[in-house]
This record gives structure tokens, sequence and C-alpha cells, in this order.
């Protein structure tokens, strides 16, 4: 099921790596939406982020190696947020997509050009490349300064991560802080007409 349209969490319009894991979310009802759900899709989701260039066509391979980086994304910041330690595995995977493709840009020129610097990856690289760049991302996220403002949303069903940007900031969207409020109020309702019967 494709992604309904839902506002971006708190840190994923900076973070590519928070936008990949939201990439995928269970919503109310326990309906999973995906934006990695086919070839097409996954191809489009990179393109919007400048992962790739606009001509690329992925395969669905390649689609199964992203959506794969964003399950062990998954596990590792679920670890940065429960303070636990992540599994070896997680760590090892996360480290083959950082270093599976040169990541610095090389200086090149070309007559039209000049000097300018590009990645020296070939076309069938792309996708590597673009993990890599992702996975960049959030190495670079939980080891800085923000490390410590990463969350889940705290309104199941979802399951989006964000960067808090205030302490009581636990929701994604307003959506989810709306329909946390409601329940709560509801849960109130029902207490106290239970305390007066």
């Amino acid at each position: 099921m494709s992604l309904i349209p839902l506002p971006a969490a708190p840190g994923a319009d900076a973070h590519v790596s928070i936008s990949l894991l939201n990439s995928r979310v269970t919503l109310p009802g326990g309906r999973v939406a995906d934006e990695l759900d086919s070839p097409e899709a996954a191809t489009r989701w990179l393109i919007e982020r400048d992962l790739v260039p606009e001509s690329t066509e992925l395969l669905e391979y390649c689609q199964g190696r992203l959506a794969d980086l964003r399950g062990t994304l998954r596990a590792l910041f679920a670890a940065q947020v429960e303070g636990a330690e992540p599994e070896a595995a997680v760590l090892g995977d996360v480290n083959r997509a950082l270093t599976r493709v040169p990541s610095a840009p090389l200086l090149r020129h070309d007559g039209d050009r000049g000097l300018h610097r590009a990645p020296a990856h070939p076309v069938t690289k792309l996708v590597e490349h673009a993990m890599a760049q992702i996975a960049e991302d959030a190495a670079a996220l939980l080891t800085g300064e923000s490390a410590g403002t990463v969350a889940r949303c705290a309104a199941p069903p979802c399951d989006r991560f964000l960067l808090r940007t205030h302490a009581r900031r636990h929701w994604c969207s307003t959506r989810c802080g709306d329909r946390v409020r409601a329940s709560r109020a509801y849960a109130r309702r029902q207490e106290a007409s239970v305390g007066a019967g």
C-alpha cells in the first residue's frame, strides 16, 4: 500500500536517514503504508531526494536492498531510542553500506564544467552510492549533537522516528498528537462516568 500523504516528521527534511525510516509506517487500524513497495516507487523516492539521477530505473533486487537498509536502520535507531546496544549484525550491515562504494566525490575536469567534484561509481552502483549516503547521514546523526533528540512517535500504532524539537514533543505530526490527546480525553470521560455510576 502506498503511503498516504503525511507531513514529514521533525528531522526528516534535514536527515535522509529519518526520511528512509519513515518511508514505511503503521497506520491506525494496523494498515501498513510503504513508499518503497515497488521498484518504481523506490526509484521515485530516491529521485525525490536527489540520491540518483532522474533517468534511473531500479530493479526489484535494488528495491529490496534499499528496503533491507531501512530495516537495518530502524533496528539501529530503535536501539538508540531504547538506550540499548545495537546488534553486531546491524552495525555490520550499516558499515558495509558505508564502505561499499567510495563516498568522497573525486576531482574531475571537462571542457564544459571545468574542475568539479563527482562521485566515482558506475551506473550499476547507483543504489549502493545512495545507500552509502543514507548510512552516512544515519551515522553522523547518531554520533552527533542531535543523537539525544532521536525519538519514536509515542502515538500507537505509529512507528515513525523524529527529532524532538521540544522536550515535550513526542509525536511525529499534529495528527498523531491530536489522536493521543483525544484518546486521553476519552479515557478520562470513561473513568468519570464509571466513578459517577
